[in-house]
């Protein structure tokens, strides 16, 4: 299987060349951020000149010709742009982030039913208006509801009307460092406000707004859940047969999920094309009596068809199950058009059209990983599948799901790498296993709901899968209980995710297709890789750095000194998250591990010494030493009972720091005393975290 786009491929692929650059347009527009009349400009300048040259004589069209490439080329890559700028809601004048204020009534549609959490229920809803001094305006954006436990399932669902009179508050970041950025993802789903109900803080509407579509396939999603919830034994059992089954991910255990990520088996979670692949399988099945009569082949296609889209909306529709059902779809009009469609056109077809759809889902991870977990298997599986033959069956089968587990991980290695900082050691161990097994799992849960309506077949359809899912359960946990099951704490930037994809490829092309100058290209790659890395080392084995980190009723501070950091954290094991999504990312970023003795780190009760600066930390149980000696910062917290300015008079600090374990109104009142004393005041709980490089 050639590697390298040769004409011929191109020639085969027309989205592909279509695809580049017009991904490329939509990866500029947040970062060029260019006026709009400006990109207009330049497209109808572009397609004059394209359309003069395009009716120009054949002698200028023939010596012209790379120019019309260029041309066309620049044409998409405009379009990327607008297309991601036309679904940029924060630009749009009417957007609830540019014309809501506080305090004013807003009428909000539900846009799914509630999921309950552990300590509330949660839904995400659209904002049609606001309400102005004497009129209501129209609005658009998204709003994540969160009500209080006093308020039942039943009372509110999908397509309900509600008016909020309590203030929206807009969805921030904790701006601790290598954090998922939460604002940017919820922006991108159009979502801008966030607010906590109770029952006496909203009104229920007669009004419902649902689309029938979409409440047949809630109302869907309900009914399978049911039937899980009523046949799968155990908590852990239960989540995940509703995960591998529909998607729903809201009742996985997270230790059990950590476990799946970890050993390298969590796309079985993930709805993808091995779901997809499944449900093709079983539709081929049972239509296939039908394809032997002639006029049955359009029924048979529109069934088919249905039933994976069906499926791929009761599933959610991400990403990667769109994919998956756009190339299904071409495989099923292809084999009854009896055409083959090109594997490399048909993947860049399904992109082109999905950014048409939701430009953002470029910025993706699952569709990212799916994409190259495709395109990985077609481009290695043949070349991996013949390193070995086996004559055995049984054996040959085992070595095909070694080989497509280890052509897949070609491809997705630096994009899992960039987005997840580790790497599964025992991938090949756990998929070999958890694959087909999950496979078994997905059809034994498609017979559950089949046999639903008969109680005793459904108990036993039910205790089997609960049986296996279990089994699947165990196998993946122990092989995650193995020695240095993860290589973690990876850290590498978008430059060296696009390096090491330079590298696989000439690496790759130099040993299939024996092309020097792809060797040339992998090695150099290889190069330039090491150079930046190295470089990227040498600059955190410099770094001192004071990190201040923005937690919710929790503290945390970093002293960073090269490689090595210390710790001063009162933060509850009862929530791992805490530590999971904001202090392990940061050191990860900065390549650190913690150090008992820290060189330049020096502590005295609530004073501190480090890296050529003095800092007083001061919280609810703290001994404020005598005298009056100069600090550089003061860190409050832990709702700490002080008078501020009595304490600067005494201290004089440079800075002040008031974490998120206080309390608002006391830090409201410290900021109002550090703005009259003109010293600098930072609010984590606003501005996010504090770092200051210290060299």
């Amino acid at each position: 299987m050639a590697l390298s786009l040769s004409p011929p491929i191109w020639k085969e692929a027309p989205f592909l060349r279509l695809l580049i650059p017009f991904a490329a347009g939509i990866f500029l527009q947040p970062n060029l951020n260019l006026p709009t009349s400006w990109v207009l400009t330049i497209l109808i300048l572009v397609t004059f000149f394209f359309l003069l040259l395009h009716a120009s004589r054949p002698y200028f069209k023939f010596k012209y010709n790379w120019l019309i490439g260029v041309l066309i080329h620049i044409m998409l890559l405009g379009l990327g742009y607008l297309f991601c700028e036309g679904v940029d809601g924060t630009a749009k004048k009417d957007c609830s982030l540019n014309v809501y204020s506080p305090g004013q009534v807003v009428q909000l549609t539900l846009e799914e039913p509630l999921i309950e959490k552990s300590g509330s229920l949660k839904a995400t809803a659209s904002i049609d208006y606001i309400s102005k001094t004497d009129s209501l305006l129209k609005a658009t954006g998204k709003v994540n509801i969160y009500f209080s436990k006093d308020i039942s399932l039943s009372q509110l669902n999908y397509g309900y009307s509600i008016l909020v009179t309590k203030t929206l508050q807009p969805i921030t970041n904790s701006g601790n460092p290598g954090a998922f950025d939460y604002k940017l993802f919820c922006q991108r789903l159009g979502i801008y406000h966030t607010v906590f109900l109770t029952s006496k803080d909203f009104q229920l509407l007669p009004d419902r707004n649902g689309n029938v579509a979409k409440k047949y396939l809630f109302e869907t999603k309900d009914r399978v859940l049911g039937i899980l919830s009523r046949y799968i034994r155990g908590a852990k059992e239960s989540g995940l047969a509703k995960a591998l089954l529909i998607g729903y991910k809201d009742e996985l255990d997270t230790n059990l999920v950590q476990a799946y990520a970890s050993t390298g088996v969590v796309h079985i979670i993930a709805i993808s094309g091995l779901h997809l692949g499944i449900i093709y399988w079983l539709l081929t099945l049972l239509f296939s009596p039908l394809q032997k009569f002639i006029r049955w082949k359009w029924p048979t296609i529109i069934f088919m068809l249905v039933g994976l889209w069906l499926f791929s909306f009761l599933a959610g529709a991400g990403p990667s199950v769109l994919r998956s059902a756009f190339m299904f779809s071409m495989i099923v009009l292809g084999k009854t058009l009896s055409k083959n469609f090109n594997v490399f056109n048909n993947l860049a077809f399904s992109a082109f059209a999905l950014l048409c759809y939701n430009p953002y889902w470029l910025w993706d991870a699952g569709f990212q990983l799916s994409y190259a977990a495709v395109l990985s298997i077609v481009l290695f599986l043949k070349w991996v599948y013949n390193w070995l033959y086996f004559t055995n069956k049984f054996i040959d089968f085992a070595w095909k799901l070694i080989a497509v587990t280890l052509s897949a991980q070609v491809l997705t290695l630096p994009i899992s790498i960039y987005h997840f900082h580790q790497l599964p050691v025992y991938f090949v161990l756990s998929n070999l296993v958890a694959v087909p097994l999950s496979s078994v799992i997905l059809i034994a849960e498609i017979m559950l709901c089949c046999v639903s309506f008969l109680p005793s077949v459904a108990a036993i359809v039910g205790n089997i899968t609960s049986w296996l899912i279990q089994v699947l359960n165990t196998y993946v946990q122990n092989i995650n209980m193995l020695p240095h099951a993860v290589w973690g704490q990876l850290q590498i930037s978008l430059f060296q995710t696009l390096l090491m994809f330079f590298i696989i490829g000439g690496i790759a092309g130099w040993l299939i297709n024996k092309q020097k100058r792809a060797l040339w290209i992998g090695v150099t790659s290889l190069l330039l890789f090491v150079a930046v890395r190295s470089y990227s080392f040498l600059l955190t084995n410099r770094q001192a750095k004071l990190i201040v980190y923005n937690l919710q009723n929790a503290s945390a501070i970093d002293f960073i000194n090269g490689r090595k950091f210390s710790t001063i954290s009162k933060v509850s094991m009862k929530d791992p998250s805490l530590l999971e999504f904001n202090l392990k990312p940061s050191r990860i970023l900065n390549r650190v591990s913690e150090s008992p003795n820290l060189k330049g780190y020096l502590r005295n009760g609530s004073l501190i010494w480090f890296a050529g600066k003095t800092i007083l930390l001061i919280d609810k149980k703290s001994f404020i030493p005598t005298g009056r000696s100069p600090i550089d910062v003061l860190i409050l917290t832990g709702n700490s009972d002080i008078h501020l300015p009595s304490l600067v008079g005494r201290f004089s600090p440079k800075q002040i720091i008031a974490d998120a374990s206080n309390k608002q109104y006391k830090v409201a009142q410290w900021q109002k005393q550090a703005d009259s004393l003109q010293i600098p005041f930072h609010n984590l709980r606003f501005e996010g975290a504090f770092v200051e490089n210290l060299r």
